[in-house]
């Protein structure tokens, strides 16, 4: 096969093509040399020959994951409404033997039974492939987390889980119906080196350039969305209630203007209106927010 295919576009090789180009553009000669005419037809033959060209498919999909999804061994709920018009009730089962520190942060943010809870807490992304809720902002809410339950569902825990869970699965881990909690963020620039004056002597220091997240974030994902497997860990899978999450999808946002040349140029130059722009990107026009939530059973 792989002979015949080669001797066929042999046939359709006019011989000046095999000759320098300078050859092929001049006169013809009138006696070339049969030997290096058989040489380059020999060669080009065994090309043809050892690579057949036929129709390959190339895909850029993300690949699938080799991680099956553990079973649920909780249920959580959320009640969710619209700018206060109530929309209906997602169900998550939650994998507390799988990712124990994951589950138990979010059991007790929607239980309360740390003092905090998502109630009137509102959703603050809607992207294509999932949504994005807020999570909590009140100071030192992760030290009590951590306080809570013995220091195991503190932010270092999950962050260990989410190094553990990439270890073991490849793919995609944000699959669609897929929570997660967001414990890293990917986006997070470097931090700067400055002069710092310490005790009359000027040092070398590193300035901070924002807060990581404190674990209490989550996304849901209506589709595979593998952008999230640098920052989320997986810790429940819807079960009941995806058309809520369809709804909120619904919902219009701020459209987003990264593509703007003075936004790239405000960011570039560092300027602090391009930091707040770009947070206020894709969020919601309307009020989505957990009216109330909490374990089931």
């Amino acid at each position: 096969m792989h002979s015949s295919t080669g001797l066929f576009y042999l046939n359709l090789i006019q011989p000046k093509s095999l000759l320098p180009l300078s050859a092929a553009a001049s006169p013809p000669n009138p006696n070339p040399n049969p030997l290096l005419r058989r040489d380059l037809l020999s060669s080009t033959l065994l090309i043809l020959a050892a690579k057949p060209l036929r129709a390959e498919t190339v895909t850029n999909a993300p690949p699938i994951s080799t991680c099956a999804p553990p079973a649920p061994t909780k249920q959580a709920f959320l009640d969710i409404s619209i700018d206060g018009e109530p929309i209906g009730r997602i169900v998550i089962g939650l994998y507390a033997d799988d990712v124990p520190a994951g589950s138990a942060r979010f059991a007790q943010l929607v239980s309360g039974s740390a003092g905090v809870s998502y109630r009137r807490k509102e959703f603050v992304k809607i992207m294509p492939g999932y949504v994005q809720h807020g999570g909590l902002r009140s100071y030192g809410v992760d030290a009590e987390m951590a306080r809570k339950t013995g220091g195991k569902a503190g932010a270092d825990d999950l962050v260990r889980e989410w190094e553990e869970q990439s270890g073991r699965c490849a793919g995609t881990r944000n699959v669609g119906r897929s929570v997660g909690i967001i414990v890293r963020d990917p986006s997070k620039p470097a931090p700067k080196m400055k002069l710092v004056a310490r005790k009359g002597k000027l040092e070398i220091d590193e300035e901070e350039m924002g807060k990581d997240p404190n674990g209490t974030e989550f996304v849901i994902a209506s589709k595979d969305s593998p952008e999230l497997d640098a920052a989320a860990l997986v810790v429940g899978r819807v079960v009941e209630g995806m058309d809520v999450v369809e709804r909120i999808q619904g919902v219009k946002t701020v459209q987003e203007n990264t593509s703007s040349p003075y936004f790239r140029v405000a960011k570039l130059i560092g300027d602090k209106r391009a930091v707040v722009a770009e947070r206020g990107f894709n969020r919601p026009y309307s009020k989505v927010v957990v009216t109330n939530c909490g374990l089931i059973g």
